[in-house]
């Protein structure tokens, strides 16, 4: 199936309706650096970050420009993958908009997806429809209304994703929410140079004792877990996407003794950085033969 393709200046908007067939054209590295959405019907097998996720019902995926990911299985049914820069539309710009941030992207839980019943379904797929016939009706407010499909998008999935990821913290004042927002947000922004809580909390005007007990409260992952979670997922980035070696992976996320770093990754990931390596890109050479 063809791409539509919305391009003024420096904004870039595709637009590519899927079926089985299409594995090839989906990973394709034309698409690295854009932040991507994906319509995935039943039976689709990814995997985000080296994450693998099976659809066993339709699902919206919500990828950053900065993650990985990759198809095995694209099922029998057809699906849509959407793909755009910053320019074209910032969620960081427009929060105000949408209040996605922190959720469907640079969220704490690494969990890139929305899971859609039969109602949500037939919603978003309205959606899409109406998009791809607004790329073949090429008119002068084409730019405007494709942001609109776009942020219809991003909001009714931003609501869904709070239900299904939040827990018990769906329930609190939004103001926790945004809490949790804000602290996401920072650990994105700033993981690289910050590897302490207190550093967080500091930046949150709170006790480092206090961040740490609102995540028990709300039964979430410890903030220094968090963190080094953080952290650890760009190093196996850089390990399998770049030939940078463990020492200058280390330095690259702020660590002046790479033998500390050694040791956090072992531990966290259970092999040293070299011997991840070597078996990601082993297994991975197996998976494609």
């Amino acid at each position: 199936m063809s791409t539509q393709i919305f391009q003024s200046n420096y904004q870039r908007l595709g637009f590519i309706p899927f079926n089985s067939d299409s594995i090839e054209l989906l990973n394709s590295s034309q698409y690295k650096g854009y932040i991507k959405i994906v319509y995935a019907p039943k039976g689709v097998r990814l995997n985000v970050d080296f994450n693998d996720y099976y659809t066993e019902q339709p699902t919206l995926f919500f990828i950053n420009s900065n993650q990985y990911v990759q198809f095995f299985d694209l099922g029998d049914a057809d699906g849509y993958f959407m793909y755009y820069n910053r320019d074209f539309y910032c969620v960081q710009i427009h929060d105000a908009e949408v209040a996605c941030d922190g959720l469907l992207f640079n969220n704490i839980y690494q969990m890139p997806k929305t899971v859609l019943n039969t109602k949500e379904d037939g919603i978003i797929k309205s959606i899409l429809v109406q998009m791809q016939e607004e790329f073949e009706l090429e008119a002068s407010t084409q730019e405007e209304m494709l942001r609109i499909y776009l942020k219809q998008i991003i909001i009714r999935a931003t609501r869904i994703w709070k239900a299904q990821q939040l827990g018990i913290l769906e329930n609190q004042p939004h103001q926790e929410i945004e809490f949790f927002r804000e602290f996401s947000r920072l650990v994105e922004i700033h993981y690289r140079s910050k590897h302490l809580v207190a550093d967080y909390a500091d930046l949150l005007g709170i006790a480092a004792k206090t961040l740490t007990q609102k995540f028990k409260k709300f039964e979430l992952p410890a903030p220094n877990e968090v963190l080094k979670d953080r952290i650890l997922l760009e190093a196996k980035r850089l390990l399998i996407h770049t030939s940078l070696s463990a020492k200058e992976i280390a330095y690259d996320l702020g660590y002046d003794d790479p033998a500390y770093f050694n040791r956090l990754f072992s531990k966290k990931i259970g092999d040293a950085p070299n011997v991840f390596r070597k078996k990601y890109l082993e297994g991975k050479n197996v998976q494609l033969e």
